[in-house]
């Protein structure tokens, strides 16, 4: 089969392009030198919307939308032929399967509920994609099976090296799931109040457990910090923080594709979609897909995008503060007066008309100037939260938001903005998510409705507008 898409490798803080004959590498070149960098896939344009349809018989996301992979066109250059990618992803489902229950990687329902639409007080549904039932019960498998696949057809020593994630459930889960249908060895470095039922799991896939505790003086999540050394000592980043493994969040983009593809079926635009961030990568893989469906015209226009966050934590939040700020400030836009209640953001109705003005001069040079200087100087917008955060949503409670860049560039682009939650509202958004869709979802899986439900509660939503949330976990 002849190539149709050209994939290529572009940093996405400092923009770097790795050149074609580039060995694979799964950071940029630059990391470390104090910035923010992310390696990402991008596609020849002219072929983005037919990329954007895939191959529409195969309900597998890596087999339908494969020749937008990095793998598969990885392969291709190694003399592999179309059928023998197709092959690999088949037989790695088929041995996933084995390992989780007979669930492997399929479609994911994207359904628009009426009903929560009415507790919510909208006349336009909220269309609800359900990541529950995906592999491990969460969408983190999505990020790290492209990353196998890329393993995979590197071969070599890729091969050979133990892979290493550091998470507190969901993203540990589907590591060990996929770990053991490729016969790899995989570290997992997970906190002391782990859930022990997820404990147990690991356990029984085969995992060497590290379990983490806080150390006095030590700033950051200790789990991340021991990974950080496992990766040091030779292993492989199997994890879902982009700046370690940017081909965590090409896996995730499936997830994008899938919504805009079914959004164009019903014929159906967004208005704005709220996704829950943790560590980032989630955020930033959809905001990828769905920005590419714009451009590939799949979509009609761009949603916003509001990234929703705990009151426990949210240095994402805490991060567009003061880069919006610092845009301001070039723009020579004077700062209204500031609502602290929660010490990150002023009031919804300045944030929304700030952030309408802030994409309107995206392109600004200064605003870009502003931007480009918080991502050469990371540590002046992103460092680790402070105190030991605390949630009934803990699967998005990152000490920091890896995957900050690209998350924002998309928020500041689109008009949205993040969205900070109560422990209140991510309690009535989980109640509410099981009793109008009967979803078994998680509260850190319904965190992305909370942000919905707090923006509706001050009309910063207006009732006709079409509106998206993931449902990104199952409860255990």
């Amino acid at each position: 089969m002849s190539q149709t898409l050209v994939s290529r490798l572009v940093c996405g803080g400092c923009g770097l392009p790795l050149p074609d004959d580039t060995p694979l590498t799964l950071r940029c070149p630059h990391s470390g030198d104090g910035g923010d960098h992310v390696l990402l896939r991008e596609l020849q344009e002219d072929s983005l919307s037919r990329g954007l349809a895939g191959d529409q018989s195969c309900s597998n996301p890596f087999v339908r939308w494969r020749q937008r992979l990095h793998a598969w066109h990885l392969a291709e250059q190694n003399g592999w032929t179309d059928e023998q990618f197709v092959e690999l992803v088949e037989r790695l489902d088929v041995a996933v399967r084995q390992f989780d229950g007979g669930r492997g990687f399929v479609i994911t329902p994207l359904s628009p509920s009426a009903d929560l639409a009415e507790c919510l007080g909208m006349s336009e549904p909220v269309w609800v994609k359900d990541e529950t039932g995906n592999v491990s019960g969460s969408h983190k498998a999505r990020h790290l099976f492209g990353v196998l696949l890329l393993l995979e057809v590197a071969g070599g020593a890729w091969a050979q090296r133990p892979l290493a994630i550091a998470s507190c459930g969901n993203a540990a889960l589907a590591a060990a799931v996929l770990a053991k249908a490729a016969g790899r060895v995989l570290d997992v470095y997970i906190p002391g109040d782990a859930n022990p039922r997820v404990v147990e799991r690991l356990s029984s896939l085969g995992a060497h457990i590290h379990v983490c505790e806080r150390q006095a003086g030590e700033a950051g999540d200790p789990c991340f910090l021991r990974f950080l050394e496992g990766v040091q000592e030779g292993s492989i980043a199997f994890a879902c923080q982009g700046p370690e493994n940017g081909f965590a969040i090409e896996g995730g983009e499936t997830l994008g594709w899938e919504l805009a593809a079914e959004l164009a079926q019903h014929q159906q635009g967004l208005d704005r979609l709220f996704v829950q961030v943790g560590g980032g990568a989630l955020g930033s893989a959809v905001a990828r897909g769905v920005g590419q469906a714009v451009s590939g015209q799949w979509l009609p226009w761009q949603p916003k995008l509001h990234p929703v966050q705990a009151l426990g934590a949210y240095p994402l939040a805490r991060a567009y503060e003061r880069i919006a700020r610092g845009m301001d400030r070039a723009l020579g836009v004077t700062e209204p007066d500031q609502d602290e209640a929660d010490g990150s953001k002023p009031a919804v109705d300045h944030r929304a008309a700030r952030a309408a003005r802030l994409a309107r001069s995206w392109q600004d040079p200064a605003v870009q100037g502003v931007f480009a200087r918080a991502v050469r100087d990371r540590q002046s917008v992103m460092w680790p939260w402070e105190d030991a955060p605390h949630s009934i949503a803990h699967g998005i409670l990152d000490d920091e938001t890896y995957d900050w860049v690209v998350l924002l560039r998309h928020t500041f682009a689109s008009g949205g903005y993040p969205v900070v939650v109560t422990e209140a509202q991510l309690e009535q958004a989980n109640s509410l998510a099981h009793a109008t869709t009967g979803i078994p979802v998680c509260p850190t899986g319904s965190a992305g409705l909370a942000g919905l439900l707090a923006l509706r509660h001050v009309d910063a939503v207006a009732a006709d507008e079409a509106t998206a949330v993931l449902f990104t976990g199952i409860t255990r």
